[in-house]
């Protein structure tokens, strides 16, 4: 535009006697000049650029990662430690470090029975659609002296639920013993709820979630009951060594 006003101011100051001819030439080369660049991008050209950039970013947005859905009481939600130290954030931290891209999330609930699992699983499932689903309910059934046939028949509840939300989901049952003090036909009955879960459902086992923990004075917090810092790294192995092959 510049440009093109120079070469009006020229025209107009031009004395008249200057030959037509001249300022035919004149003007044809001041507008060849004007021309524009062939290298540059035309504003449609600049509109799809944008456009497939954006498209790019949104299609990495919207990749999915796999989650692992850690379901059970106090002792998946960590209760009494630092979150960090707790038995779902170091498996989440062992799949980083051997770059496998899942997503851990504890939906331990302190306190929870198998019945009050039961109770919100289709609503946990309602808002997750786990890869994985790790169960992990009963302690506080085996502490209260519940019926292991309810406690059974609640864990085939939860299980026939995540089932249902998504057929492709792996279950990984964690294994759960009774207090000895229940007596020796009680902690039988409960400890054999397990293993005939998972033969009937077709589903992975972890034989005893607190392998290595329960009762040991040093590797638990000052109830007893729920493993400290240093028990959760043996928790965290226990379940890695069932874990790590269904991924």
């Amino acid at each position: 535009m510049l440009r093109i006003a120079s070469l009006l101011y020229l025209i107009r100051i031009m004395p008249s006697t200057l030959p037509n001819l001249l300022v035919i030439v004149i003007c044809c080369l001041t507008l060849f000049s004007c021309k524009t660049d062939p290298t540059a991008n035309s504003p449609i050209e600049s509109i799809e650029n944008k456009q497939s950039e954006a498209g790019n970013i949104t299609k990495d947005l919207n990749v999915s990662i796999p989650t692992i859905l850690f379901y059970g009481n106090s002792l998946t939600a960590g209760l009494g430690i630092d979150p960090d130290d707790g038995f779902v954030n170091l498996i989440q931290n062992n799949l980083t470090e051997k770059g496998k891209k899942y997503k851990c999330i504890n939906a331990g609930l302190s306190g929870e029975t198998t019945a009050g699992g039961k109770n919100r699983i289709n609503w946990v499932l309602k808002n997750n659609n786990p890869s994985i689903f790790v169960l992990e309910l009963g302690g506080n059934d085996g502490l209260r002296g519940i019926d292991p046939e309810n406690s059974r028949q609640n864990l085939q509840g939860i299980i026939d639920a995540v089932k249902a939300s998504n057929s492709e989901t792996k279950i990984l049952l964690a294994g759960m013993e009774a207090p000895p003090n229940m007596g020796a036909d009680y902690t039988a009955s409960f400890r054999g709820i397990y293993p005939s879960l998972a033969k009937e459902n077709g589903i992975a086992l972890i034989p005893f979630l607190l392998d290595r923990v329960g009762g040991i004075k040093e590797l638990n917090q000052a109830d007893g009951i729920h493993p400290n810092e240093k028990g959760q790294i043996i928790v965290a192995e226990n379940i890695w060594t069932y874990l790590e092959p269904m991924i």
